[in-house]
């Protein structure tokens, strides 16, 4: 197979969190007319499989190439049922429900789904003043938390940090979760769409009747977990020449970094993994072995892990994000240990270690 940079068509969400930030910050073409709360970029979920849009696999679902090829496509040795990640650009305008997402060992219990959805968040822009809210304050029985979900008071019970562009925050599966408003992030996630929420209405705006909205915060007390406490990290820098790369978050499941570029990069061959890229800067250009791809500001594409090197030259400002699979020695610890970065600042990332 005569691999390539891949580009996939995006799929749309219009709940009620979202406006117009994607097109109108980011530049995103393509997208309709009126809410653009989300776009998946890269996605192989269910009904939202990306279709490639370019060269000689035009035509072809990520899902179908993934079945087909996933030594290839993914990596040496993994076989799985879907693509391991999906990304988008989420536009938090305004609050997002409080909600959580099944970690893996809930999926396969209760849903009989692959696996949950652990997920990062990287800050792309955010007003003055903007926050997360991300896990559960210590020392609250469930009592404590129904009490304040009915009140829907959900600063007594998550802790609240300030965001701003740069940041990133790492959620894993079970962890309870909202941001927003004034926000625009790029996400980065397990192939899930589980979650639950504690709130009165449902991502549209519409209200639960009193026996649902009980239900649904039943459920998500059910799943909820308290291992872990998210935290905005800035990320860790680790210089090469002109250019500068910074990993922004990392664990089992992924790795976010976002690379600054002033001169071209050469990503090297790994046939153990594959890359996706997210341009957020002036257009970049992509040479491969067979040929060349302009990737445009506010486009992703796929770097199949069998593809081989790949030069990343920008026409100005190179802004890209950078998402994988991880080899969490090879491809995190060991790079950010030579760069001077400690064992404790290393596990700050997510679930490094």
């Amino acid at each position: 197979m005569p691999w390539y940079p891949l580009k996939l068509s995006f799929h749309v969400r219009n709940y009620a969190f979202g406006a117009r930030l994607i097109p109108e910050l980011l530049g995103k073409r393509g997208v309709p007319d009126g809410i653009v709360a989300e776009t998946w970029e890269v996605s192989d979920y269910r009904d939202t499989s990306g279709t490639v849009i370019n060269g000689a696999l035009a035509g072809q679902t990520l899902h179908a190439l993934t079945l087909a090829y996933p030594e290839e496509l993914v990596g040496a040795g993994w076989h799985g049922p879907h693509f391991p990640l999906l990304t988008k650009f989420l536009d938090a305008s305004h609050m997002l429900p409080v909600h959580l997402h099944a970690d893996d060992e809930t999926a396969r219990r209760k849903y009989r789904e692959p696996n949950g959805k652990t997920e990062a968040w990287h800050i792309l822009w955010a007003k003055p003043g903007a926050s997360v809210l991300a896990g559960i304050k210590p020392g609250l029985d469930e009592a404590a938390l129904w009490q304040a979900f009915k009140r829907q008071d959900y600063d007594a019970v998550m802790p609240r940090f300030p965001i701003q562009a740069g940041d990133t925050v790492y959620v894993p599966g079970g962890v309870l979760h909202s941001f927003g408003p004034d926000t625009l992030i790029f996400e980065v996630q397990q192939t899930s769409d589980l979650g639950q929420t504690v709130m009165p209405t449902d991502l549209y705006g519409r209200p639960h009747p009193e026996e649902v909205w009980e239900r649904n915060i039943r459920e998500t007390m059910d799943e909820l977990r308290t291992h872990y406490q998210p935290r905005p990290n800035p990320g860790l820098a680790v210089e090469d020449g002109a250019n500068r790369r910074i990993v922004g978050c990392a664990g089992p499941h992924f790795a976010l970094e976002r690379w600054t570029l002033a001169q071209p990069h050469h990503e090297p061959a790994h046939p153990w993994r594959c890359l996706t890229l997210t341009n957020l800067g002036d257009p970049v250009t992509l040479s491969y072995q067979g040929g060349v791809e302009i990737l445009d500001r506010a486009e992703s594409c796929l770097l199949p892990a069998a593809l081989g090197e790949v030069v990343v030259a920008p026409q100005g400002r190179g802004e890209l994000l950078a998402c994988y699979v991880p080899n969490l020695e090879q491809d995190i610890i060991a790079p950010l240990r030579r760069a001077g970065h400690s064992g404790e600042v290393i596990a700050g990332l997510g679930e490094v270690f």
